[in-house]
């Protein structure tokens, strides 16, 4: 029993579902507080905190519309990411093909909101590590990372036990 709690398939399923339920708190959060994490998205993409310079402010998008189908986005991604993490946790708990696959896509997706996302695109071309108040950069790196650890479990392969 133990080699089967203890097996590489095993902490695939729970680190899934680990981050299935976080990715969901996320999308709860962002939905029952909408207008405090819309303030964060708005004030990225405006850059209304950076150091304004010249150079950069042509890229601030100030239409609030915009910035509410930017938001509307976000929390879109962030729920596929959910599901399909999810999809991945179900099927790793019950031992089914598939487990790992969905398990990849949704650290995947997950990197891509976290990292080409809020990383490169909020953190460089918006300048988010400007801002003081507005600056979600450790955040972001710190579900990058997390992503990227789910995605090395996950494609990890199985060794055939040692023989003793």
């Amino acid at each position: 029993m133990i080699n089967r709690f203890g097996s590489l398939r095993t902490a695939i399923a729970v680190a899934t579902g680990i981050v299935t339920l976080y990715m969901g708190l996320v999308v709860l959060n962002n939905v029952t507080d909408f207008p405090t994490n819309r303030a964060f998205v708005v004030h990225v993409l405006a850059m209304d905190t950076t150091f304004q310079s010249p150079n950069t402010m042509w890229r601030a998008i100030t239409n609030s519309t915009v910035a509410l189908l930017v938001y509307i986005a976000i929390i879109a991604w962030e729920v596929l990411t959910a599901v399909v993490l999810g999809i991945g946790f179900v099927k790793g708990v019950r031992g089914s093909d598939g487990a790992r696959s969905y398990g990849t896509v949704g650290f995947l997706m997950m990197m891509a909101l976290f990292g080409a996302g809020f990383i490169a695109i909020g953190g460089e071309w918006f300048q988010m590590w400007q801002s003081q108040q507005w600056n979600g950069l450790q955040p972001a790196t710190f579900n990058f990372l997390i992503a990227s650890a789910g995605l090395i479990l996950t494609r990890m392969h199985d060794r055939a036990p040692a023989v003793t």
